[in-house]
């Protein structure tokens, strides 16, 4: 019997080293975009894509995230006194359940993951790196669960990328299975040479619950980090496991052209 995949886990307790210095008070998860914080455009995806429950991992200089995403009566009552109904809208939070749990040291995205074990209960999961916004019909998290239906095994979104880029990503050795569908043989993390493919993990997945199994059995790398990648790794062993190439324009926040070009763009095709 196909379980459904309602939870997703949004980890966002990192440092955010590659935006230095505002990232000391701005987490790069509440940079804005429109308006609006790029993790909203996060949970507006999973939303989207029929995830009914999320968890988002925060560190404690993370507090920034949890306060949007719960009501501010102090404001609600303000607008309502001062004629600025208009506004409660835009200020509402998002028709879904979000809890929070903090990553007392920033261990890697493993280590991340693993803190949401409770939550996710023995259910698939997903998981959306909120660096990564992607720009398509179909949302990209809602494209791997539809491949997850389908294969019943982890999948994990993968896009082309150019060869002197790769060292910087997961990148996976694998064969065609399915339209967009690549069976994973192996997986090296930030390869810094002779990469198995051009295939390179781009933060989306969707995950068997005996991830945590891995997980706990993974050894920390470089910087003493727990890489989800090497519990993926493991898990291939025992277990089949599937690249998904994702469609649609892909924009790492984390890149300051690229987060520019995010903002133009939204500037050109959103309403004010």
């Amino acid at each position: 019997m196909n379980v459904k995949v309602r939870k997703a886990i949004i980890p966002a307790a990192g440092y955010g080293t590659r935006s230095l210095p505002i990232t000391k008070v701005v987490p790069k998860e509440m940079f804005p975009i429109h308006g609006k914080p790029a993790i909203d455009y996060i949970v507006q995806e999973a939303m989207e894509s029929g995830i009914e429950e999320i968890l988002i991992v925060v560190s404690r200089n993370k507090n920034m995230i949890i306060d949007y995403f719960d009501r501010s009566i102090e404001l609600e009552t303000f607008l309502e006194q001062n004629n600025k109904t208009h506004l409660l809208k835009s200020i509402s939070v998002p028709d879904i359940h979000v809890q929070f749990v903090r990553q007392p040291v920033a261990k890697g995205l493993g280590d991340a993951i693993r803190l949401g074990k409770p939550f996710v209960n023995n259910e698939p999961f997903a998981v959306l790196l909120p660096d990564d916004l992607f720009i398509d019909e179909q949302p990209a998290i809602g494209q791997l669960i539809q491949a997850y239906d389908d294969v019943q095994s982890n999948v994990v979104g993968v896009r082309k990328v150019n060869d002197e880029l790769l060292k910087q990503y997961g990148v996976i050795d694998g064969t065609p299975h399915k339209k967009h569908l690549y069976k994973i043989h192996d997986l090296v993390e930030k390869p810094q040479s002779n990469a198995p493919s051009n295939l390179a993990v781009m933060g989306r997945y969707v995950l068997h619950s005996d991830i945590f199994e891995y997980l706990a059995q993974v050894k920390p790398g470089s910087g003493g980090e727990i890489q989800l990648t090497d519990a993926i790794k493991e898990m291939l062993k025992t277990t089949t496991s599937f690249g998904y190439q994702l469609s649609g324009t892909r924009y790492d926040i984390g890149i300051r052209e690229d987060y520019y070009k995010l903002l133009t763009y939204m500037n050109e095709n959103k309403e004010s």
